[in-house]
């Protein structure tokens, strides 16, 4: 029988490159994001490739009700849940003196309270089932060592390593594991907002802003959303099966804890 998998935020970037790797490892996948064209659009490149493999469906993840109907709907779709990929998130940058307030909700409710929601409807549902599950949370480098600029996404990847560890001490007895990839520089739209908000307040250039957080990289170059879903991949397999509440530093060498 094959797994069911549900990751948020798969209509582009990291979370895109999940759902073609849970794919290729012979899951079914649940596309979800707040944008219908882009879910759209990755859902059907997964059937065009690997027919009946992918559906897509959209909501906002900070509203509670919405992702406990998308379990919901995904379980009537494919008849079960086995992995629930807490990816979708947002960033802000800002100075915390000049941070404004509808910004700072609208991040922690989508990043600290949309992964709390996701973790609460897939526990419930794995519960229900009883054969237990897998929780997977984005965490960040912001998540291990807080940056300027970031102080509300840094609270809430600090927040979210936080809640994944107890809740991978609640849901153990039920044999579902709770774990975090942290990536550092990723090539995706969301790091394009980063540092031309970052640039544009330090009074650079993006490929300048760029160029100096590459720089403290190891390997000297940025992670693919290949490499991201790879980690991703072993956390969910049966490697993983005695890993849990923890969260995987995944940079290239930029921050060791």
């Amino acid at each position: 029988m094959q797994k069911v998998a549900i990751i948020t935020g798969a209509g582009r970037g990291i979370g895109k490159a999940i759902a073609e790797h849970l794919v290729a490892d012979n899951y079914l996948v649940a596309v979800a994001d707040i944008d219908g064209v882009t879910a759209k659009y990755v859902s059907d490149r997964i059937n065009a490739l690997t027919p009946d493999s992918a559906r897509y469906y959209v909501l906002d993840i900070s509203e509670r009700e919405a992702v406990f109907n998308l379990v919901d709907d995904v379980v009537s779709d494919f008849g079960r849940l086995d992995v629930f990929v807490n990816n979708a998130g947002i960033a802000y940058i800002d100075s915390i003196v000049d941070s404004q307030p509808d910004k700072v909700n609208r991040l922690l409710d989508v990043n600290l309270k949309g992964t709390f929601w996701g973790i609460q409807a897939a526990a419930s549902q794995f519960i229900k089932q009883g054969d237990g599950g897998t929780i997977v949370n984005a965490a960040s480098l912001a998540s291990v060592e807080g940056s300027a600029l970031q102080g509300a996404y840094s609270a809430s990847k600090f927040a979210i390593r936080g809640l994944g560890q107890s809740a991978a001490k609640e849901l153990a007895q039920y044999g579902i594991t709770v774990n975090a990839y942290d990536p550092g520089i990723v090539l995706t739209p969301l790091r394009d907002y980063i540092d031309q908000k970052t640039a544009q307040i330090k009074k650079t250039t993006p490929d300048l802003q760029r160029k100096s957080v590459i720089d403290e990289i190891a390997f000297g170059r940025p992670a693919s959303v290949d490499e991201i879903a790879d980690l991703v991949l072993f956390l969910v397999s049966p490697k993983a099966k005695y890993i849990t509440g923890q969260s995987i530093l995944i940079d290239g060498g930029m921050r060791f804890h």
